[in-house]
């Protein structure tokens, strides 16, 4: 496995050989190429953070702003090891496609703490946030750039940012920035349904491919990489539809059923103990090398970037790969999928159930609106349904794969507002 690692590129570099790859095809106009191909802004902050036993540690955390043509910047906060100016970078820069693709009126950003969140306290993590969202100062605001949660990150981290980022405005202010972050709790302002929105999106992407094949849910076997908001509420509703879920890997255990694993059951079990699926007593643990290469319908990686390598690759036997998370999978990767016949429903569109909800959520708390459940499930439904036959028409048409068809309807719409409206001065 640590000879697999070394082999892995940045994911910065996947993202740019993604973008390139579609800037070709496109003929995308010269001096647009190169406004894409960097970022605004790339913010990097240290600050100080009083622990528990009255010690002080240091901690580096990051936002970078990719692109804001279509409007303010909005992306994720995550709170991991792996953070860094690179990933951020990538990060951003998918956001900027996402939000794009999805029709939103928002540009891309990203960030996030270097930082292993399980050995810290509650107290602690409070204290982080809330000292990151104060560093950060006025790069944030709710009509310049709105975080939302990510990796490691929830609503009580939004509820942080978001009660810190208003104590610092005057008091007159703070009823109407209530939207600097989404993904809150439903008490200070949340969108019901918000929580589910993203995996949402990925079992609703498996629905309506296999709907336009003729085919149906019920019975198929899939296997989700990554056991956190996403690949567990995916597998909820893929579950809910009579899909088998025979396998699930995090960074501490490989799990697998045959029969099926209970979602409920493990969601119940890892919770407690901060997201690990180890030690699970129904189901066997194999592997980690095994997981890629079982054998079913679907293939869900929900976990970090660039897991799925040429090594990887070769591995795969499923027709269907769900990106989940951002990035999943590289250059040499996709290379081999595609060209044994696997379809990828790629991660810009795939799990862009979240800031789509994130944008519903925006909008309710700059309307001074409250939406219900079916309410705000029904609006998601109805925008990623749009989108998904928007993307396939793109496939049909000009026989190209999925992520070409998805990121040439990114980035067409970004030039259109570039050429429609100039260059300062």
């Amino acid at each position: 496995m640590k000879k697999e690692k070394t082999k892995k590129q940045s994911m910065h570099a996947t993202v740019m050989s993604q973008f390139n790859k579609t800037a070709d095809r496109m003929d995308l106009n010269v001096n647009i190429r190169k406004i894409l191909s960097i970022s605004n802004s790339e913010i990097i902050v240290h600050f100080p953070v009083k622990m528990d036993d009255g010690s002080v540690e240091v901690f580096t955390g990051y936002r970078v702003q990719h692109n804001n043509a279509l409007g303010p910047y909005k992306g994720g906060l995550r709170y991991h090891d792996t953070v860094d100016i690179d990933a951020a970078r990538a990060l951003a820069m998918w956001m900027t496609w996402k939000t794009s693709l999805a029709g939103l009126p928002f540009g891309g950003a990203k960030g996030g703490i270097e930082i292993d969140p399980r050995k810290y306290s509650i107290g602690e993590l409070e204290r982080i946030t809330r000292r990151f969202t104060y560093a950060l100062g006025e790069n944030i605001g709710p009509e310049h750039d709105i975080p939302a949660p990510d990796i490691n990150t929830n609503a009580q981290t939004m509820a942080w940012i978001a009660d810190t980022y208003m104590s610092t405005i005057p008091t007159s202010e703070r009823s109407h920035n209530r939207h600097i972050v989404t993904g809150k709790p439903l008490g200070v302002g949340g969108l019901e349904g918000r929580d589910r929105a993203t995996g949402y999106g990925v079992f609703l992407s498996a629905k309506l491919y296999l709907e336009n094949k003729g085919e149906r849910l019920e019975d198929k076997t899939f296997i989700v990489q990554g056991f956190g908001n996403v690949g567990y509420w995916a597998s909820h509703f893929l579950v809910k539809e009579g899909a088998r879920l025979l396998a699930v890997q995090d960074a501490h255990a490989t799990l697998y059923k045959k029969e099926g694993i209970d979602v409920e059951g493990l969601a119940v079990h890892s919770n407690p103990r901060k997201g690990s699926i180890a030690d699970y007593p129904d189901a066997v643990t194999i592997p980690p090398e095994d997981f890629f290469g079982l054998e079913c319908d679907i293939i869900i990686p929900a976990a970090l970037g660039n897991q799925i390598t040429a090594v990887v690759a070769e591995k795969i036997k499923a027709p269907l790969i769900l990106e989940g998370a951002n990035g999943p999978t590289d250059k040499e990767g996709e290379d081999i999928l595609l060209r044994n016949n696997a379809t990828i429903i790629p991660d810009i569109f795939c799990n862009s159930g979240g800031v789509i909800s994130s944008y519903f959520e925006w909008l309710q708390n700059r309307n001074g609106e409250l939406w219900d459940l079916e309410e705000s499930m029904g609006k998601l439904q109805k925008k990623l349904t749009e989108n998904f036959k928007r993307i396939q028409r793109e496939v049909e048409e000009k026989n190209i794969d999925w992520r070409t068809a998805a990121y040439m309807l990114a980035i067409s719409r970004i030039e259109t507002a570039y050429q429609q409206r100039g260059i300062f001065p």
